[in-house]
């Protein structure tokens, strides 16, 4: 049996589960339109604790969304994992978010583009197989009328986060299926770190950071 605590702040949508053996026990979350991480997401681990009647001694690990995703985000949730497995010597494991993403798509065929909002046209953006397997690794990249050109003419894709709303103003197919209204969730994140758990595929805690694909870039306010 094992007990995870799934930690999710990739973006707007602050989310925790309590999950045992990839099934979800409790799951509190809160997206609103502006990042509260900070001010709800220790509140939330304390509630799924409690929800669960579970002690935080209990957990065989701690698991958190790796990236990419919001800078901000990311290093509040990573930091709160890694103070977590400190202080209940636990191990660490990351969970890629565009992986965890393509899950909230349940398709037997097609392609799933799981992609998340950065700036301007761009988005960070993997292509999973309709079974979840790997077949574009993670990566920027600026879209046009002809980005997805190839897998379109295959069949359906099925695009699914954040950046769906950008893509949808520029590619016009019929085998262009947008699945709107979605984000990161540690819901989804329970299945793929049971699997890690039980491979051993921990982080080193001291080391571990998150994946933020592109350097932060601080943005001015003008006077």
């Amino acid at each position: 049996m094992a007990l995870v605590l799934n930690i999710e702040t990739a973006t707007t949508n602050c989310s925790v589960s309590l999950s045992k053996d990839g099934e979800i026990l409790v799951l509190k979350e809160d997206n609103s339109l502006n990042y509260s991480h900070a001010e709800t997401l220790h509140v939330f681990i304390k509630e799924v604790f409690e929800v669960a009647k579970i002690k935080p001694e209990e957990i065989d690990a701690v698991a958190v969304s790796k990236g990419p995703g919001s800078y901000t985000g990311l290093r509040i949730g990573v930091s709160s994992a890694k103070g977590l497995c400190f202080a209940l010597n636990k191990p660490l494991i990351s969970v890629s978010t565009l992986e965890s993403l393509a899950h909230q798509v349940n398709t037997e065929q097609g392609y799933i583009v799981s992609m998340l909002d950065a700036r301007r046209m761009e988005v960070y953006s993997a292509i999973l197989t309709n079974e979840y397997g790997m077949f574009r690794e993670v990566k920027a990249e600026v879209l046009s009328e002809d980005s997805y050109a190839d897998l379109l003419k295959e069949g359906k894709v099925y695009f699914v986060g954040n950046g769906v709303e950008k893509t949808k103003q520029l590619i016009d197919h019929p085998n262009a299926i947008f699945v709107e209204g979605k984000l990161p969730s540690a819901r989804e994140m329970a299945v793929l770190s049971n699997l890690k758990y039980k491979k051993s595929d921990i982080e080193d805690v001291a080391y571990f950071e998150p994946f933020y694909l592109k350097d932060f870039i601080a943005i001015k306010k003008k006077n």
